[in-house]
């Protein structure tokens, strides 16, 4: 029998985990490049939605199941993951997709990198220990430019749409936030992955009567690009991504783990351009350069002495 391999070191534990960490940015940000195949492949947004939700609702109950999580046993809590399903997953998965009808997947992967910027507004206003200081009043006023930037104003962007898919994009960013300070408040004492199981679970429901009222009958084209885009958003965005971001949380913390916000920008510019040729233009990289800058002066010690309120901390983005 061959010897035992040797228990991973601290640093080997470490690397791994480095590792990881650049996946999960890859996972999530590529999403932005399948969302835009699969709705050029001819899926409809509520279906596309509804079909990577079911995949990674699949693979999230065959773990859980698997690790014999317990389910939560007061029923006002199955209240609170059904808001939570609702503002982390349903309406932004939906507006994020049947926004990028209209506009690239770069730019999607950019404007919804500026969730941690809409976090700070709405968690200085309803949580105690989240109050505004000095560096994140920097970030937010950097960081809002830079979003101002990306949406800009083009006379065409009346005509063809992409005006209104620009602020569905922000309105996405702004439902994660309220999600994200929901939980926060609301939402204590469960394992991580109860919440993404039935955040998953409780947002397909909704998004499966939506696409059943508004896009009937249902379309889902078998084209190989089609499918690609199901599995992968299934399987890797909605299901893998959330047990990587998990082990992360439980070995570094939501604090650094919510680093990976860095990422998303970066892994969508470069997978748009090199996949789809999507154009990269100066507005773009000056936009997305001054959202990052935004969100780690939001993150900076330097500045962190709140301006009211009892204590300054870091905001988690988790994604869906």
């Amino acid at each position: 029998m061959a010897p035992a391999p040797p228990a991973p070191t601290p640093a080997t534990s470490s690397r791994l985990d480095w590792l990881l960490f650049i996946l999960l940015g890859f996972l999530w940000g590529s999403s932005y490049l399948f969302i835009k195949i699969g709705v050029d492949a001819g899926l409809q947004p509520f279906t596309l939605v509804a079909m990577r939700l079911l995949v990674g609702f699949a693979l999230l109950g065959v773990v859980v199941a698997a690790a014999r999580e317990r389910l939560p046993r007061n029923p006002r809590m199955y209240g609170h993951l059904l808001v939570m399903a609702a503002f982390s997953v349903a309406i932004p998965f939906s507006l994020i997709t049947w926004a990028e009808q209209s506009v690239d997947s770069t730019l999607a992967s950019v404007l919804n990198g500026s969730v941690p910027l809409f976090v700070i507004v709405i968690a200085a206003v309803f949580l105690r220990d989240e109050p505004i200081s000095v560096n994140r009043l920097a970030g937010l006023a950097l960081g809002f430019i830079g979003v101002a930037i990306l949406v800009g104003f083009d006379p065409a962007d009346l005509v063809g749409g992409n005006l209104t898919a620009k602020l569905a994009l922000i309105g996405s960013s702004l439902s994660y936030a309220i999600g994200g300070v929901y939980a926060r408040r609301m939402v204590h004492g469960l394992r991580p992955m109860i919440p993404a199981l039935f955040q998953v679970g409780f947002a397909l429901v909704m998004v499966a009567v939506l696409a059943l009222i508004f896009e009937r009958p249902l379309r889902i084209p078998l084209r190989p690009d089609a499918i690609l885009a199901i599995i992968w958003l299934g399987l890797l965005g909605s299901g893998a991504a959330y047990l990587l971001f998990f082990r992360l949380l439980g070995n570094w913390g939501a604090t650094r783990t919510s680093m990976v916000a860095y990422l998303l920008p970066v892994f969508g510019i470069v997978l748009g351009a090199v996949v789809l040729a999507e154009e990269i233009d100066a507005g773009l990289l000056v936009g997305t350069a001054l959202v990052i800058g935004g969100i780690a002066l939001v993150n900076a010690r330097w500045g962190s002495r709140p301006l009211f309120g009892t204590r300054a901390t870091t905001v988690a983005k988790p994604q869906g």
